[in-house]
């Protein structure tokens, strides 16, 4: 379903013919969007599987900016791969929130999200691909903004993930369409 620019997709059916239907209008009529991988928290819910099924299906620059910690029964929160900081989920409401360093064995996945996302950004931007190549520190603002001209271009979609229903990663979600 579109709704505005976000298209959300269900961590288990992933890209559906009707998600390809209503992505392909987006495209026709040039509509930003970013993508929110849904449900999480049920059976058989596979992020990584969704953006590569958007990549193939769907032809499109999807780049995750966040990756969830767990998921199915064991979801328990996402890596925010601005900032490289871990959100966890500590009830079932999600209103209890930790932050937190990035957990040990997730640590070179994240490393190499990020790492992706930074290339993606240098892409869109001639100044921060001097700074990637460099070797400077590429900061949190300038990945956001980078974000955010490359979304509004249609050269990038930025996806999150979360549970709406047990509310978690929804205030990130939020957080994400602002930014």
């Amino acid at each position: 379903v579109l709704d505005g620019s976000v298209t959300v997709f269900c961590a288990k059916g992933g890209v559906e013919p009707q998600s390809e239907t209503v992505w392909r209008q987006a495209d026709k009529y040039k509509v930003p969007r970013m993508a929110y991988v849904n449900k999480m928290d049920i059976m058989g819910a596979n992020f990584y599987r969704v953006v590569d099924m958007m990549k193939d299906r769907l032809k499109c620059n999807a780049v995750p900016i966040q990756l969830p910690i767990g998921a199915e029964d064991t979801f328990k929160g996402l890596i925010d791969l601005v900032e490289m900081k871990a959100y966890i989920y500590c009830n079932d409401e999600g209103t209890d929130i930790k932050i937190e360093d990035i957990p040990e064995d997730m640590k070179d996945l994240a490393e190499k999200y990020h790492t992706e996302l930074l290339e993606h950004c240098a892409e869109q931007d001639e100044s921060l691909m001097e700074k990637y190549f460099a070797g400077e520190e590429i900061t949190e603002k300038e990945i956001k903004t980078c974000i955010r001209k490359a979304t509004i271009a249609n050269e990038m979609v930025p996806i999150v993930c979360g549970t709406s229903y047990r509310n978690k990663g929804v205030q990130k979600l939020l957080d994400a369409i602002v930014d």
